[in-house]
């Protein structure tokens, strides 16, 4: 079974695939390198071959006066847009006033006091919280939950764009609130 031929044959497979594979890496090496004479600065490594100038300073304090407070976005918030962002919420939360689901029915929750819905299991953080959920305060609790209340059962990361949570919460408004 194990002749002469055989282990030959094995062998040179072997060495065969292995100069494949060396030959495939050199000419990979000889096209793509980003080596060279021309393009090689004074400690050894290749020279970038487009720098782009970029402004280093100045870009927080242009953000910050660029941000629009919460309440003029609140006031030109489009509910019909809120209606789609709801999409992300509709997968643990109802509309309908006592149909909890995963998470509690959001019927009237613009002012509704903070963890309030009877029979709904809220976790301690949300109890112990308090207060109102207000304009404002759904805004914060929107953005990230887990800041807001740290500690809650609530597994959805939050809304980046402050425009999605005033369109959201203008949407909340207009149903039961």
């Amino acid at each position: 079974m194990f002749d002469t031929m055989t282990t030959t044959k094995a062998g040179a497979a072997v060495i065969g695939a292995l100069l494949f594979f060396l030959l495939g890496s050199w000419a990979a090496d000889s096209l793509y390198s980003t080596e060279s004479a021309d393009h090689v600065g004074e400690d050894g490594v290749a020279e970038t071959g487009y720098m782009i100038a970029t402004d280093t300073g100045g870009g927080e304090a242009e953000e910050e006066e660029e941000a629009v407070p919460f309440a003029d976005l609140l006031a030109a918030a489009d509910p019909a847009k809120g209606e789609k962002v709801w999409g992300k919420c509709k997968a643990c939360h109802k509309l309908e006033d006592g149909a909890s689901g995963t998470g509690p029915h959001l019927y009237g929750v613009v002012g509704r006091e903070v963890a309030s819905v009877d029979g709904f299991n809220y976790s301690d953080a949300l109890v112990e919280h308090g207060g109102s959920w207000g304009p404002d305060e759904l805004n914060e609790w929107l953005a990230n939950p887990k800041a807001y209340a740290p500690g809650n059962k609530m597994t959805f990361a939050g809304l980046k764009k402050e425009s999605d949570r005033a369109d959201l919460i203008a949407y909340l408004q207009s149903i039961g609130g």
